[in-house]
């Protein structure tokens, strides 16, 4: 049977996914819409891009609190006893958490047009597995420093998570290693074009401490 607890959790965890963190931040202080600019998205990577390192660490952190807030809206559902690591519980987080992924990539305050749901990935992998999450942000950053690719460095950070949780944590709840082959898929649908710039050399860098040569 459908709860209302249930439905109020899946309800907000799209709405939270759906707050156009670039496009609001752009629009309110500097009048821009960065879905217009640059490379169409909105998100921290296409703000950082735009309107420079300040306005792209906000999106960047707010879209990885939307996830992680939507994912533990988990609690809301299951408020009995101890569950957070029972298989049941961390099912309602991954739902949870993919609901808000959607939101993001389709949000419906900002017609449809969203995001490609990294950060919103990273916030929801935070609340679902902390360790596994930080060997996320430590590939994202090295790669990030070593090729000023911020696609590359998602789709490394993307792959490194179902590898730690298969290899190094060995999770024993099937659907999180179900989960992180989804989070590659996605990923790799998303950055179809960013793979093709890729390989073809044209794919633009950021430089987050130091300006371009």
């Amino acid at each position: 049977m459908i709860s209302i607890y249930l439905v109020i959790a899946v309800l907000l965890a799209y709405l939270f996914g759906s707050i156009p963190t670039a496009v609001w931040l752009g629009q309110a202080f500097y009048g821009v819409d960065v879905r217009e600019y640059g490379s169409g998205n909105a998100g921290a990577t296409n703000t950082f891009r735009v309107l420079g390192g300040g306005p792209g660490a906000a999106v960047m952190l707010i879209d990885i609190f939307k996830g992680w807030t939507a994912t533990n809206l988990a609690y809301i559902i299951i408020s009995n006893g101890d569950v957070s690591d029972t298989p049941q519980f961390v099912n309602y987080q991954l739902a949870l958490g993919v609901i808000a992924v959607i939101g993001h990539l389709f949000p419906v305050f900002a017609g449809f047009r969203g995001g490609k749901g990294v950060a919103t990935l990273l916030g929801m992998v935070l609340a679902i597995h902390f360790p596994a999450a930080m060997i996320c942000v430590a590939v994202f950053v090295t790669t990030l420093m070593i090729s000023h690719y911020v696609s590359l460095s998602s789709i490394l950070a993307g792959f490194s998570f179902p590898l730690s949780i298969a290899f190094i944590f060995k999770t024993s709840i099937p659907s999180v290693l179900l989960y992180g082959i989804a989070i590659c898929a996605l990923i790799l649908i998303t950055h179809q074009k960013n793979i093709e710039r890729l390989l073809k050399g044209h794919e633009s860098k950021i430089y987050l401490f130091k300006k371009k040569s």
